[in-house]
């Protein structure tokens, strides 16, 4: 069975972080041994929430107790997404650093969560710059959308073929698989949306339409399912059209119901058994 060490957020109610995540996993058949860097009644785009911030060592503490379970030489995967602060993120490190010497075949999937299109940076200030200094250099995946492409490649795209050269760039800081998601390029529809999935120059790319629905916790899950579908494949192409799948079905019921919380649960199926598929264009 595989085994993913997920260090991210956690909400009591509705679906971010470690409760976007987790489950889907889960559902895949994958064991899970989720480390919360926050625990918030839900999350903060309600505009109020109550709950705390943990700091690094209350992370590194967690690792430590599991490392005393002999464990982690079967962990295949850490997954980060959210980082509230520099010192979580060296903490993740951290934890990337502990159970790769216990399992050198290990991967880290790094979500760079740093800010998107319409709203700019939203993380704290020095996040931007951990993620491209420290964090995404220690990943083997990362998955971040168009905003935090070009934030991490240090330029701007509008064309295909900017894009893969910022692609190539990210992937010369460390990552040998890059999934990039809410691409919209000069060739993309209006009415739909483009995930690339890049690895050893090769170019994989998934078109589906632009769903009506604005919730948070998507990126998460996406990250969470396509690392799943890249451990059982070890192929972006077919990871990615797995995952595409899978979130679109996600957001579609989600749109369906007017819900303002992905509907993690409810949408359970679609994990397992996608109700629509999308062709995979190697481009």
């Amino acid at each position: 069975m595989v085994a993913v060490l997920s260090i991210q957020s956690h909400v009591a109610y509705g679906h971010v972080g470690n409760a976007a995540a987790v489950f889907p996993l889960q559902r895949l058949g994958v064991e899970v041994w989720p480390v919360h860097t926050v625990q918030f009644s839900n999350h903060t785009g309600y505009g109020e929430w109550r709950g705390r911030v943990f700091d690094g060592p209350s992370i590194e503490e967690v690792v430590q107790g599991i490392a005393e379970r002999g464990v982690l030489g079967g962990c295949d995967a850490v997954l980060s997404g959210y980082l509230g602060s520099a010192d979580i993120g060296h903490a993740v490190v951290q934890a990337v650093q502990r159970v790769r010497a216990a399992n050198p075949a290990a991967v880290y999937c790094c979500d760079p969560v740093i800010g998107d299109v319409g709203r700019g940076v939203f993380v704290r200030p020095g996040i931007p710059e951990f993620m491209r200094e420290v964090a995404v250099p220690a990943a083997d995946i990362v998955t971040p959308n168009h905003y935090e492409l070009h934030a991490l490649s240090e330029r701007t795209t509008r064309t295909l073929a900017e894009v893969t050269d910022a692609v190539a760039a990210v992937q010369a800081l460390g990552p040998r698989v890059v999934l990039t998601t809410s691409l919209d390029t000069a060739d993309t529809p209006p009415d739909c949306v483009d995930l690339l999935a890049s690895e050893g120059g090769r170019h994989f790319r998934v078109r589906t339409p632009r769903l009506d629905v604005a919730v948070n916790g998507a990126g998460d899950a996406i990250a969470a399912l396509f690392l799943a579908h890249w451990l059982e494949s070890r192929d972006a192409g077919l990871a990615l059209g797995r995952a595409a799948a899978a979130v679109y079905g996600l957001l579609k019921r989600t749109e369906d119901a007017g819900a303002r919380e992905i509907l993690v649960v409810a949408a359970q199926e679609e994990f397992v058994a996608p109700s629509r598929t999308f062709d995979v264009d190697e481009v």
